[in-house]
């Protein structure tokens, strides 16, 4: 889970600042998802591309603490091939 969730961050940060704010929508989803079952189902609000990236890693952490770690794996691998 680590090494998925660092591979998503690098490249991430390896985006043009114009390419990462068009794609916080999709990443806001992706954390949104992950997040959707727990005990707080909030809408995530709209950050900048760097709080985005916060907003996932809270949202994976939060899902393999509900026992959702393979849930969150799989989702982190979508978002990494679609970035």
């Amino acid at each position: 889970m680590r090494v998925e969730l660092t591979r998503v961050v690098r490249r991430w940060q390896q985006l043009p600042l114009d390419r990462a704010r068009s794609l916080c929508g999709q990443v806001r989803h992706c954390a949104q998802s992950l997040i959707a079952s727990t005990d707080t189902p909030e809408q995530l609000p709209h950050l900048s591309p760097a709080a985005t990236m916060d907003q996932l890693r809270v949202a994976v952490y939060d899902a393999c603490v509900a026992g959702r770690a393979d849930e969150a794996l799989e989702a982190l691998v979508v978002l990494r091939r679609s970035l």
